[in-house]
């Protein structure tokens, strides 16, 4: 197992920082350059020759609250940049099954008190309805997180500000781009300051680089001229179920395979505070969306018969990293960027560290602000993202493409789920994102048994052919 080294997570901390003001555009405190204390030390590579920066800091736009952009807000006001993040919902509920890896809570320091379930245990259920258990290998202090996006985003964004981020609820509407080399960029929003009704009164702000965390539908992409990618779209409804049922959900999530919840994708039930999430999502079928809904919700009906519809929503869900991430003093990061994992459609923790990875480059190439940054020190962050991730997604890529297309190989999928050390190094991996130090001849039984159950599914696909 790979070793990992966390914070004691005895007790509770508040889930928010201390009350703070935000600040106007027109009173921005200037930036001051972090102290040890307040920021661990970077290394900082700027060149020399970058120009430095006269009577303030390196100002940065990050467009989009969530974890990405509350992630990226945080590290940049702690490393000295004059930091504005534009979000338009404040109170947005994005569409997310809400699964976080314990690795998460130590390394972004996230209380414990914004968790509202730490699920220790996982069924997985096949076509033909076989139940596995997954998580019997877990050790008494390891579970995975179930959060709530309002509660979660939230928290990260108020801690930005109290970073000295200033936190602006607006609508970004688009980029005036400079004309002559370190020239600001001019991005106009329509803020929501309660002046001008629901559409908000138009705002600009100039600054130095801009950071899109605006999600699968990003305009900041759009601006750039990015590229599109292949996208699925998810569907979930909150269910408030008897509290009878929802201790059957106590620690525990379910997931469902099968074409009926979905082609290409699966279904989920995941616990949250005092009601259950229940989607599922496709790239292939969008259309027939509500279809799948309604059969994952029929697969779990026993389990949360009784329950009532509390929330429905729906969003895209990328599946591949757009062709361009860094453009000039552009960067994309968490779905903007495309940083959605295949087969299981993890997108929080890889939001919320691009957004991070992304604002240390442009701190460790301002010198904490006090120098001009380019698109080299942009790219040192896509540089050092694929180094870290390209192989995950690349693996993910291929169990999705082996074992979701079809039901025979749904039920092979279930089954080796049933492997110990299959549970064994998933776990490792998802838990604290490093790829987990196989034993060889274990590696061997399993390719093995894999081989033989995809035989198998094989098999019984030509069968069901036959009688169809």
């Amino acid at each position: 197992m790979a070793s990992f080294a966390f914070k004691s997570f005895v007790g509770l901390r508040p889930s928010l920082p201390e009350k703070h003001h935000h600040h106007s555009l027109t009173t921005l405190p200037k930036s001051i350059a972090p102290s040890q204390a307040h920021y661990r030390r970077l290394n900082v590579v700027a060149a020399k020759t970058s120009p430095k920066i006269t009577g303030r800091n390196l100002r940065v736009a990050v467009v989009g609250g969530g974890p990405a952009g509350g992630a990226a807000a945080e590290t940049l006001a702690k490393g000295g940049i004059e930091t504005f993040l534009i979000e338009r919902k404040l109170d947005n509920a994005k569409p997310c099954g809400g699964a976080i890896p314990l690795c998460m809570v130590g390394e972004f320091d996230l209380p414990l008190d914004i968790i509202d379930r730490r699920v220790t245990k996982m069924k997985i259920i096949s076509p033909s309805n076989i139940a596995i258990n997954f998580g019997q290998t877990l050790k008494p202090h390891e579970y995975v997180g179930m959060v709530r996006r309002e509660v979660l985003d939230a928290y990260l964004r108020d801690r930005a500000a109290a970073s000295g981020a200033t936190i602006i609820n607006g609508f970004f509407v688009k980029i005036d781009k400079p004309q002559e080399k370190n020239a600001p960029y001019v991005l106009y929003y329509n803020a929501y300051n309660g002046k001008r009704g629901s559409s908000g009164e138009r705002m600009s702000i100039e600054v130095d680089a801009i950071i899109g965390a605006d999600g699968a539908n990003s305009r900041v992409a759009k601006s750039i001229e990015a590229g599109d990618y292949e996208y699925a779209i998810a569907f979930q409804e909150r269910v408030k179920i008897p509290e009878d049922k929802m201790d059957y959900y106590e620690n525990l999530a379910e997931v469902y395979v099968g074409k009926d919840v979905s082609p290409d994708f699966y279904g989920w039930v995941f616990p949250k505070c005092d009601h259950v999430a229940v989607g599922t999502g496709t790239v292939t079928h969008k259309p027939d969306i509500k279809k799948f809904q309604l059969a994952t919700r029929l697969r779990a009906h026993d389990k949360i018969h009784g329950g009532k519809i509390i929330r429905v929503e729906a969003h895209p869900i990328p599946q591949h990293p757009r062709p361009r991430r860094v453009v000039e003093r552009v960067a994309l990061v968490g779905d903007a960027a495309g940083y959605v994992t295949k087969c299981s459609g993890e997108g929080i923790y890889f939001a919320a560290k691009s957004g991070r990875m992304c604002a240390e480059a442009i701190v460790e190439g301002s010198e904490y602000g006090r120098r001009m940054v380019d698109e080299g020190d942009l790219r040192s962050y896509l540089k050092k993202w694929d180094k870290t991730y390209w192989s995950t997604y690349k693996v993910l890529d291929v169990l999705q493409m082996v074992f979701y297309r079809s039901n025979p190989a749904k039920e092979a999928f279930v089954e080796m789920c049933s492997n110990e050390y299959v549970q064994k190094m998933t776990f490792d991996s998802y838990l604290y994102k490093k790829v987990a130090p196989g034993n060889p001849l274990e590696d061997l039984k399993l390719a093995v048994n894999t081989i033989g159950s995809l035989v198998r599914a094989h098999a019984l696909n030509n069968e069901m052919l036959k009688i169809y």
